[in-house]
């Protein structure tokens, strides 16, 4: 199992759990951005740089993903196709994506979107409680737990 983070929006806070896992599991944990990130010294732990462009992160998650991976995206359509990939997907807020829950979730995002398009203002997402921060390092574990 590896594990790729959508790093360009992905909080400081949540890439701060992410390094201490992979050391602990000893699983190896990519960074992917438009941009050149900073990570702590360790064997299991690199960022990628990639070109700027809409969806090129995204693209390069999704070519290197293999089965039983673990992507970490609050992107929707990213987490679709790793869960098509045979792939796991777990937002920074702790939401595990599921084939089960994938599609009502491209629903709510498309709907949104579509609002946002015809100029109704929705404001984003809420900022990042502890809550949530328990709420990922919680599914993480649950997760890591299964790797053998």
């Amino acid at each position: 199992m590896k594990i790729y983070v959508d790093a360009d929006a992905c909080p400081t806070v949540i890439k701060d759990i992410l390094f201490r896992a992979a050391e602990r599991k000893q699983i190896p944990l990519l960074l992917v951005a438009n941009q050149p990130l900073r990570t702590p010294p360790s064997k299991w732990i690199r960022a990628m740089t990639v070109a700027s462009g809409f969806d090129v992160a995204d693209d390069e998650i999704v070519k290197q993903c293999e089965l039983g991976d673990l992507v970490i995206t609050a992107d929707i359509p990213l987490a679709a196709e790793i869960i098509a990939k045979g792939g796991r997907a777990l937002s920074p807020r702790g939401e595990l994506f599921t084939q089960d829950t994938i599609r009502e979730r491209l629903n709510v995002r498309d709907f949104m979107e579509t609002m946002r398009a015809s100029g109704v203002q929705s404001g984003g997402p809420p900022p990042l409680h502890q809550r949530d921060r328990m709420a990922f390092a919680n599914q993480l574990d649950r997760l890591l737990a299964q790797v053998k």
